[in-house]
């Protein structure tokens, strides 16, 4: 969490530090699943789990949430399929997932074809002069809050990263339904 705001929110603090998690194992990364624990909480009742992870025992009391990252995302499935078979236990508080895409600016949307989707559009995006490579890390929490932070490849760097509620909205629903029953 070295570049992460102390002044953040905890939910804030954890997508920057999912991010920066991220950067340091480069880019070309599959997407990476990380469940959210309340820390003082895992400190309580996981000591040895809470030793693992280097959380800081001089800390009096914890705050903030502690990303696990999850066992890897099956590569056959779609992304939103997967998501759609987890079911978080009562521990869990919230979840994250970093993902890259090829994102386009907004002009760009005028210049879509029509009648282009699922391969056809991925290629034509791809193959995009102003196409942009991006790592995205969303999180939400079970009570709704949500927190994006997006890194462009291009400008990689902890102080180029753009952060918000709202940046991957559709992403952010996805997740969320994971808590639902």
């Amino acid at each position: 969490m070295s570049n992460t705001p102390m002044a953040a929110s905890p939910l804030t603090r954890a997508v920057l530090e999912i991010d920066e998690y991220a950067s340091g194992l480069g880019w070309d990364q599959p997407a990476r699943l990380f469940a959210l624990v309340d820390t003082a909480r895992l400190r309580a009742q996981e000591p040895s789990l809470a030793a693992q992870l280097g959380l800081d025992e001089a800390e009096e009391t914890p705050t903030g949430l502690t990303p696990i990252e999850q066992d890897e995302i099956p590569t056959d499935k779609a992304l939103d399929e997967f998501l759609a078979t987890i079911a978080w236990p009562d521990a869990v508080v919230g979840c994250a997932l970093t993902v890259e895409r090829l994102m386009l600016p907004p002009s760009a949307e005028a210049q879509v074809p029509q009648g282009l989707s699922g391969a056809k559009l991925t290629k034509w995006v791809a193959e995009h002069p102003q196409r942009q490579e991006v790592r995205m890390t969303v999180a939400v929490l079970r009570d709704g809050a949500r927190e994006s932070a997006v890194r462009l490849r291009e400008k990689d760097s902890p102080t180029e990263v753009l952060t918000g509620a709202d940046l991957v909205p559709g992403l952010a629903e996805a997740l969320t339904a994971t808590f639902e029953d």
